[in-house]
């Protein structure tokens, strides 16, 4: 065992054992710049399933056409708030708290229809 400079003793194999390369070290240079604007280049991987980006319709109509009763449910709680709101303006109070209840049965219809089209999409995910 040597001993360096406080009095520590290290055993000579820790001392002997660094790598005649690694004493001096090369710089690396990647193949391709890199560029903060698009996407890094891995083999073998799309970071989208898509060959071309979707738009906001686009998407908008590939989600209704999977779960229509999505967009039903939503345009029946809108028509039930809207309604209901007009009715509470006019002093139909009646009228008014059974569209606030239409409006909640709706929403219940809508969160349900979530839940089903996740469950269906889980469904055929499934091998």
């Amino acid at each position: 065992m040597t001993s360096s400079g406080g009095g520590v003793q290290r055993p000579e194999y820790l001392l002997t054992c660094v790598a005649p390369d690694m004493a001096t070290p090369s710089p690396v240079t990647p193949e391709t710049p890199f560029e903060p604007s698009k996407p890094p280049v891995i083999e073998g991987f799309s970071p989208s399933i898509y060959s071309n980006p979707e738009g906001f319709k686009e998407k908008f109509l590939r989600k209704t056409r999977e779960n229509p009763m999505v967009p039903i449910g939503c345009l029946g709680t809108a028509a039930a708030l809207t309604y209901g709101l007009y009715c509470f303006h006019r002093g139909h109070s009646q009228r008014s708290q059974l569209m606030m209840r239409t409006r909640i049965a709706a929403q219940g219809f809508t969160v349900a229809a979530i839940l089903l089209g996740l469950a269906a999409s889980a469904m055929k995910s499934r091998p």
